[in-house]
Protein backbone atom coordinates (compact mmCIF):
# COMPACT_ATOMS: atom_id res chain seq x y z
CA UNK A 1 0.00 0.00 0.00
CA UNK A 2 3.07 2.30 0.21
CA UNK A 3 2.22 5.87 1.13
CA UNK A 4 -1.41 4.87 1.80
CA UNK A 5 -0.47 2.85 4.90
CA UNK A 6 -1.31 5.70 7.27
CA UNK A 7 -4.44 6.76 5.41
CA UNK A 8 -6.07 3.33 5.62
CA UNK A 9 -4.37 2.00 8.76
CA UNK A 10 -7.51 1.89 10.92
CA UNK A 11 -9.52 0.31 8.12
CA UNK A 12 -6.86 -2.35 7.50
CA UNK A 13 -6.96 -3.26 11.20
CA UNK A 14 -10.59 -4.32 10.71
CA UNK A 15 -10.66 -8.10 10.17
CA UNK A 16 -13.30 -7.86 7.45
CA UNK A 17 -10.92 -5.88 5.21
CA UNK A 18 -7.28 -6.30 6.20
CA UNK A 19 -4.32 -5.68 3.86
CA UNK A 20 -5.62 -8.01 1.14
CA UNK A 21 -9.05 -6.40 1.18
CA UNK A 22 -7.51 -2.94 0.94
CA UNK A 23 -5.59 -4.03 -2.15
CA UNK A 24 -8.80 -5.32 -3.69
CA UNK A 25 -10.55 -2.02 -2.98
CA UNK A 26 -7.76 -0.10 -4.71
CA UNK A 27 -8.17 -2.28 -7.80
CA UNK A 28 -11.98 -2.04 -7.88
CA UNK A 29 -14.52 -0.02 -9.85
CA UNK A 30 -17.87 1.09 -8.43
CA UNK A 31 -20.57 2.83 -10.46
CA UNK A 32 -22.89 5.16 -8.52
CA UNK A 33 -26.09 5.96 -10.38
CA UNK A 34 -27.55 9.14 -8.90
CA UNK A 35 -25.33 11.56 -6.97
CA UNK A 36 -27.97 13.23 -4.82
CA UNK A 37 -28.82 12.25 -1.26
CA UNK A 38 -27.95 8.55 -1.22
CA UNK A 39 -25.32 8.85 -3.92
CA UNK A 40 -23.44 11.47 -1.91
CA UNK A 41 -23.10 8.99 0.97
CA UNK A 42 -21.92 6.26 -1.41
CA UNK A 43 -19.38 8.46 -3.19
CA UNK A 44 -17.82 9.94 -0.08
CA UNK A 45 -17.73 6.66 1.85
CA UNK A 46 -16.17 4.66 -0.98
CA UNK A 47 -13.70 7.41 -1.85
CA UNK A 48 -12.53 7.60 1.76
CA UNK A 49 -12.30 3.79 1.84
CA UNK A 50 -9.89 3.84 -1.10
CA UNK A 51 -11.97 2.32 -3.90
CA UNK A 52 -9.71 2.83 -6.90
CA UNK A 53 -12.22 4.00 -9.50
CA UNK A 54 -15.59 5.66 -9.08
CA UNK A 55 -17.95 6.41 -11.95
CA UNK A 56 -20.53 9.01 -10.91
CA UNK A 57 -23.64 9.22 -13.09
CA UNK A 58 -26.26 11.92 -12.61
CA UNK A 59 -28.60 13.97 -14.80
CA UNK A 60 -29.23 16.85 -12.39
CA UNK A 61 -27.59 20.01 -11.03
CA UNK A 62 -27.12 21.31 -7.48
CA UNK A 63 -29.79 23.58 -5.96
CA UNK A 64 -30.10 25.19 -2.54
CA UNK A 65 -32.96 22.83 -1.60
CA UNK A 66 -30.51 19.91 -1.90
CA UNK A 67 -28.15 21.15 0.78
CA UNK A 68 -29.99 19.90 3.88
CA UNK A 69 -29.42 16.24 2.93
CA UNK A 70 -26.98 15.95 0.01
CA UNK A 71 -23.74 15.96 1.94
CA UNK A 72 -21.34 16.26 -0.99
CA UNK A 73 -22.43 19.80 -1.87
CA UNK A 74 -22.14 23.32 -0.46
CA UNK A 75 -23.58 26.75 -1.17
CA UNK A 76 -21.04 27.56 -3.86
CA UNK A 77 -22.07 24.46 -5.84
CA UNK A 78 -25.69 25.60 -5.68
CA UNK A 79 -24.85 29.16 -6.71
CA UNK A 80 -22.93 27.88 -9.72
CA UNK A 81 -25.65 25.31 -10.46
CA UNK A 82 -22.97 22.72 -11.07
CA UNK A 83 -24.00 19.29 -12.34
CA UNK A 84 -24.08 17.00 -9.33
CA UNK A 85 -21.68 14.50 -10.86
CA UNK A 86 -19.14 17.27 -11.51
CA UNK A 87 -19.50 18.82 -8.04
CA UNK A 88 -19.18 15.39 -6.41
CA UNK A 89 -16.09 14.56 -8.45
CA UNK A 90 -14.44 17.82 -7.41
CA UNK A 91 -15.08 17.06 -3.75
CA UNK A 92 -13.71 13.53 -4.10
CA UNK A 93 -10.53 14.94 -5.65
CA UNK A 94 -10.11 17.05 -2.51
CA UNK A 95 -10.84 14.10 -0.21
CA UNK A 96 -8.71 11.42 -1.86
CA UNK A 97 -6.65 12.37 -4.90
CA UNK A 98 -5.58 8.75 -5.45
CA UNK A 99 -9.11 7.79 -6.48
CA UNK A 100 -9.83 7.89 -10.21
CA UNK A 101 -13.22 9.59 -10.44
CA UNK A 102 -15.23 9.92 -13.64
CA UNK A 103 -18.27 12.24 -13.62
CA UNK A 104 -20.88 11.45 -16.26
CA UNK A 105 -23.60 14.07 -16.72
CA UNK A 106 -26.37 12.17 -18.46
CA UNK A 107 -29.79 10.64 -18.06
CA UNK A 108 -29.63 6.87 -17.68
CA UNK A 109 -31.64 5.10 -20.37
CA UNK A 110 -32.00 1.70 -21.97
CA UNK A 111 -29.67 2.98 -24.69
CA UNK A 112 -26.70 3.80 -22.43
CA UNK A 113 -27.07 1.79 -19.21
CA UNK A 114 -24.88 -1.12 -20.32
CA UNK A 115 -22.06 1.18 -21.42
CA UNK A 116 -22.27 3.13 -18.15
CA UNK A 117 -21.89 0.08 -15.88
CA UNK A 118 -19.46 -1.90 -18.03
CA UNK A 119 -16.39 -2.90 -16.04
CA UNK A 120 -17.96 -2.32 -12.61
CA UNK A 121 -17.65 -4.78 -9.74
CA UNK A 122 -20.67 -3.19 -8.04
CA UNK A 123 -23.45 -0.70 -8.85
CA UNK A 124 -25.02 1.50 -6.17
CA UNK A 125 -28.53 2.91 -6.57
CA UNK A 126 -28.77 6.57 -5.61
CA UNK A 127 -31.72 7.29 -7.88
CA UNK A 128 -35.19 8.62 -7.10
CA UNK A 129 -37.27 6.66 -9.62
CA UNK A 130 -38.15 3.08 -10.44
CA UNK A 131 -37.68 3.46 -14.17
CA UNK A 132 -33.93 3.75 -13.64
CA UNK A 133 -33.87 1.06 -10.95
CA UNK A 134 -35.53 -1.47 -13.24
CA UNK A 135 -33.01 -0.59 -15.94
CA UNK A 136 -30.15 -1.13 -13.47
CA UNK A 137 -31.69 -4.44 -12.41
CA UNK A 138 -31.91 -5.77 -15.97
CA UNK A 139 -28.42 -4.58 -16.91
CA UNK A 140 -26.91 -5.99 -13.71
CA UNK A 141 -28.52 -9.40 -14.26
CA UNK A 142 -27.48 -9.50 -17.92
CA UNK A 143 -23.90 -8.47 -17.13
CA UNK A 144 -23.61 -10.41 -13.83
CA UNK A 145 -22.80 -7.33 -11.74
CA UNK A 146 -24.00 -7.10 -8.11
CA UNK A 147 -26.06 -4.01 -7.34
CA UNK A 148 -27.54 -2.44 -4.23
CA UNK A 149 -31.04 -0.93 -4.29
CA UNK A 150 -31.84 1.91 -1.92
CA UNK A 151 -34.65 4.41 -1.38
CA UNK A 152 -35.47 7.02 1.26
CA UNK A 153 -38.55 9.21 1.75
CA UNK A 154 -39.90 10.94 4.83
CA UNK A 155 -38.16 9.25 7.75
CA UNK A 156 -38.03 5.71 6.37
CA UNK A 157 -36.00 3.87 3.79
CA UNK A 158 -35.52 0.52 2.07
CA UNK A 159 -32.50 -1.34 0.81
CA UNK A 160 -31.76 -4.70 -0.81
CA UNK A 161 -28.59 -6.21 -2.26
CA UNK A 162 -28.90 -8.15 -5.51
CA UNK A 163 -26.21 -10.64 -6.54
CA UNK A 164 -27.12 -12.19 -9.91
CA UNK A 165 -27.69 -15.95 -9.97
CA UNK A 166 -27.42 -16.25 -6.17
CA UNK A 167 -30.78 -14.89 -4.99
CA UNK A 168 -33.77 -12.70 -5.80
CA UNK A 169 -33.55 -9.55 -7.92
CA UNK A 170 -35.63 -6.38 -7.65
CA UNK A 171 -38.22 -7.71 -10.10
CA UNK A 172 -38.55 -10.85 -7.96
CA UNK A 173 -39.89 -8.80 -5.06
CA UNK A 174 -41.52 -6.05 -7.14
CA UNK A 175 -42.84 -7.57 -10.35
CA UNK A 176 -43.89 -4.26 -11.91
CA UNK A 177 -43.06 -0.61 -11.42
CA UNK A 178 -45.34 1.16 -8.92
CA UNK A 179 -48.06 3.22 -10.58
CA UNK A 180 -47.55 7.01 -10.49
CA UNK A 181 -49.16 8.49 -7.39
CA UNK A 182 -49.47 5.11 -5.69
CA UNK A 183 -47.04 5.92 -2.86
CA UNK A 184 -45.40 8.81 -0.99
CA UNK A 185 -42.61 10.80 -2.62
CA UNK A 186 -40.31 13.61 -1.56
CA UNK A 187 -43.00 15.96 -2.92
CA UNK A 188 -45.71 14.64 -0.63
CA UNK A 189 -43.81 13.38 2.41
CA UNK A 190 -40.52 15.27 2.35
CA UNK A 191 -37.30 13.59 3.50
CA UNK A 192 -34.86 14.07 6.38
CA UNK A 193 -31.11 13.64 6.28
CA UNK A 194 -30.74 10.94 8.99
CA UNK A 195 -32.63 8.29 6.99
CA UNK A 196 -30.52 9.13 3.95
CA UNK A 197 -27.37 8.60 5.99
CA UNK A 198 -28.61 5.28 7.41
CA UNK A 199 -29.71 3.74 4.11
CA UNK A 200 -26.74 5.11 2.20
CA UNK A 201 -24.35 3.74 4.82
CA UNK A 202 -25.89 0.26 4.69
CA UNK A 203 -25.58 0.29 0.91
CA UNK A 204 -21.94 1.38 1.16
CA UNK A 205 -21.16 -1.35 3.68
CA UNK A 206 -22.68 -3.94 1.36
CA UNK A 207 -20.59 -2.56 -1.50
CA UNK A 208 -17.40 -2.89 0.55
CA UNK A 209 -18.26 -6.53 1.34
CA UNK A 210 -18.71 -7.24 -2.36
CA UNK A 211 -15.51 -5.45 -3.38
CA UNK A 212 -13.32 -7.25 -0.83
CA UNK A 213 -14.97 -10.60 -1.66
CA UNK A 214 -16.72 -11.21 1.68
CA UNK A 215 -19.99 -12.24 0.00
CA UNK A 216 -21.08 -14.45 2.90
CA UNK A 217 -21.52 -11.35 5.06
CA UNK A 218 -24.18 -9.75 2.83
CA UNK A 219 -27.45 -9.32 4.71
CA UNK A 220 -29.51 -11.18 2.03
CA UNK A 221 -32.74 -9.41 2.95
CA UNK A 222 -35.10 -6.56 2.21
CA UNK A 223 -34.52 -4.06 5.01
CA UNK A 224 -36.92 -1.29 6.04
CA UNK A 225 -35.96 1.33 8.65
CA UNK A 226 -37.86 4.29 10.08
CA UNK A 227 -35.58 6.58 12.08
CA UNK A 228 -38.39 8.77 13.45
CA UNK A 229 -40.61 6.03 14.87
CA UNK A 230 -37.48 3.90 15.25
CA UNK A 231 -38.87 0.79 13.63
CA UNK A 232 -36.83 -1.85 11.84
CA UNK A 233 -38.03 -4.78 9.76
CA UNK A 234 -36.15 -7.33 7.74
CA UNK A 235 -37.48 -9.89 5.29
CA UNK A 236 -34.97 -12.71 4.95
CA UNK A 237 -34.46 -13.56 1.27
CA UNK A 238 -31.57 -16.01 1.69
CA UNK A 239 -33.77 -19.09 1.19
CA UNK A 240 -36.21 -17.47 -1.25
CA UNK A 241 -37.19 -19.30 -4.44
CA UNK A 242 -38.68 -16.16 -6.05
CA UNK A 243 -36.05 -16.24 -8.80
CA UNK A 244 -37.47 -19.46 -10.18
CA UNK A 245 -40.61 -17.66 -11.36
CA UNK A 246 -39.02 -14.28 -12.19
CA UNK A 247 -38.90 -13.31 -15.87
CA UNK A 248 -35.80 -11.17 -15.40
CA UNK A 249 -33.89 -13.95 -13.65
CA UNK A 250 -34.78 -16.20 -16.59
CA UNK A 251 -33.28 -13.70 -19.06
CA UNK A 252 -36.22 -11.48 -20.01
CA UNK A 253 -34.58 -8.05 -19.90
CA UNK A 254 -37.54 -6.10 -21.24
CA UNK A 255 -36.48 -2.77 -19.72
CA UNK A 256 -33.27 -2.90 -21.76
CA UNK A 257 -35.49 -2.86 -24.84
CA UNK A 258 -37.19 0.35 -23.72
CA UNK A 259 -40.22 -1.03 -21.88
CA UNK A 260 -41.42 1.52 -19.34
CA UNK A 261 -39.41 4.38 -20.84
CA UNK A 262 -40.99 7.78 -20.18
CA UNK A 263 -40.40 10.85 -22.29
CA UNK A 264 -41.21 12.99 -19.24
CA UNK A 265 -40.46 12.17 -15.60
CA UNK A 266 -41.56 13.90 -12.39
CA UNK A 267 -38.58 14.76 -10.19
CA UNK A 268 -38.65 14.01 -6.46
CA UNK A 269 -39.24 17.02 -4.22
CA UNK A 270 -38.74 19.60 -6.95
CA UNK A 271 -42.11 20.68 -8.44
CA UNK A 272 -40.30 19.88 -11.66
CA UNK A 273 -40.45 17.63 -14.69
CA UNK A 274 -37.60 16.24 -16.77
CA UNK A 275 -38.32 16.07 -20.50
CA UNK A 276 -36.03 13.88 -22.61
CA UNK A 277 -35.32 14.36 -26.28
CA UNK A 278 -34.85 11.74 -28.98
CA UNK A 279 -32.48 13.99 -30.91
CA UNK A 280 -28.84 13.03 -31.22
CA UNK A 281 -25.84 15.31 -30.82
CA UNK A 282 -25.25 18.27 -28.53
CA UNK A 283 -27.09 21.58 -28.30
CA UNK A 284 -25.24 24.78 -29.19
CA UNK A 285 -25.91 26.84 -26.06
CA UNK A 286 -24.73 30.09 -27.62
CA UNK A 287 -27.14 29.76 -30.52
CA UNK A 288 -30.02 28.75 -28.26
CA UNK A 289 -29.28 31.64 -25.88
CA UNK A 290 -29.42 34.14 -28.76
CA UNK A 291 -32.81 32.75 -29.75
CA UNK A 292 -34.24 32.84 -26.22
CA UNK A 293 -32.73 36.12 -25.04
CA UNK A 294 -35.53 38.39 -26.41
CA UNK A 295 -38.25 36.52 -24.49
CA UNK A 296 -36.72 35.70 -21.09
CA UNK A 297 -33.67 35.63 -18.82
CA UNK A 298 -30.90 33.41 -20.19
CA UNK A 299 -27.54 32.29 -18.81
CA UNK A 300 -25.30 29.34 -19.60
CA UNK A 301 -22.00 27.66 -18.83
CA UNK A 302 -20.19 24.72 -20.43
CA UNK A 303 -22.56 22.23 -18.79
CA UNK A 304 -26.05 23.70 -19.04
CA UNK A 305 -28.25 26.61 -20.09
CA UNK A 306 -30.83 28.20 -17.78
CA UNK A 307 -33.87 30.04 -19.11
CA UNK A 308 -36.48 31.80 -16.94
CA UNK A 309 -39.82 32.77 -18.48
CA UNK A 310 -43.37 33.28 -17.17
CA UNK A 311 -42.55 31.86 -13.75
CA UNK A 312 -40.91 28.70 -15.13
CA UNK A 313 -37.23 27.84 -14.78
CA UNK A 314 -36.00 25.72 -17.70
CA UNK A 315 -32.56 24.11 -17.49
CA UNK A 316 -31.24 22.58 -20.71
CA UNK A 317 -28.35 20.10 -20.82
CA UNK A 318 -26.00 19.39 -23.71
CA UNK A 319 -27.92 16.27 -24.74
CA UNK A 320 -31.12 18.38 -25.17
CA UNK A 321 -32.62 16.97 -21.99
CA UNK A 322 -34.39 19.64 -19.93
CA UNK A 323 -35.57 20.07 -16.36
CA UNK A 324 -38.60 22.36 -16.19
CA UNK A 325 -39.21 23.75 -12.73
CA UNK A 326 -42.41 25.45 -11.66
CA UNK A 327 -44.84 22.69 -12.62
CA UNK A 328 -45.56 19.08 -11.78
CA UNK A 329 -47.79 18.74 -14.82
CA UNK A 330 -46.17 16.63 -17.52
CA UNK A 331 -48.36 18.09 -20.27
CA UNK A 332 -47.42 21.66 -19.38
CA UNK A 333 -43.75 20.69 -19.22
CA UNK A 334 -43.85 19.05 -22.65
CA UNK A 335 -45.59 22.10 -24.10
CA UNK A 336 -42.97 24.44 -22.64
CA UNK A 337 -40.20 22.24 -24.01
CA UNK A 338 -41.75 22.20 -27.47
CA UNK A 339 -42.32 25.96 -27.37
CA UNK A 340 -38.85 27.06 -26.29
CA UNK A 341 -36.43 24.19 -26.97
CA UNK A 342 -38.04 22.39 -29.90
CA UNK A 343 -39.62 19.04 -30.66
Amino acid sequence: MGRDCDRYSRQVLFDGIGPRGQERLAASTAVIVGCGALGAIHAETLARAGVGRLVLVDRDFVEESNLHRQLMFDESDAKQRLPKAVAAARRINRINSSVQVEPVVTDVSYENIEDLVKGAEVILDGTDNFETRFLINDAALKMSIPWIYGAAVGSYGLTMTIVPATGPCLRCVMEAMPEPGSGPTCDTAGVIAPIVAVIGSIQSAEALKILVGDIDKLHRSLVRIDVWDFRFSRIDLSASDLAASCAACRGDYKYLQGSGRQAATLLCGRNAVQVSSSRSGNIDFRELALRLDPIGEVSFNEYLLRFHVDGYDITVFRDARSIIRGTGDVTIARNLYARYIGA
